[in-house]
């Protein structure tokens, strides 16, 4: 097999574990018993909050259900991160503000 050849094989596997990394999150193990998948609580946090999502997580967390995403979403050229929080359950936008000095 050529060097190119390897090399080629090489990057794809390596994309390819990247992308699996890259689904997990924190709180994952929760998820089974959210009836709000991660990719629609997504989309309800950046309706809320247009950006990018920068971290997140599923959490036992007070208020709604007590099961709820948390996304730290970013906007270009904007100081400051704002957390977006999704509830689990319900789909409920929780939480929209400004990320403080001490942030979860």
């Amino acid at each position: 097999m050529k060097t190119t050849q390897r090399i080629s094989k090489l990057l794809l596997v390596l994309l390819a574990s990247t992308a699996i990394v890259a689904q997990a999150y924190i709180g994952e193990k929760l998820a089974k018993n959210a009836k709000i998948k991660l990719a629609e609580a997504r989309s309800i946090a950046l309706k809320a909050h247009p950006g990018k999502i920068a971290d997140q997580e599923l959490e036992k967390e007070k208020g709604g259900s007590g099961l709820r995403y948390s996304f730290d979403i970013v906007q270009v050229g904007k100081k400051g991160t704002q957390e977006v929080g999704v509830d689990a359950m319900t789909g409920e936008v929780l939480e929209n503000k400004l990320e403080g000095s001490n942030p979860d």
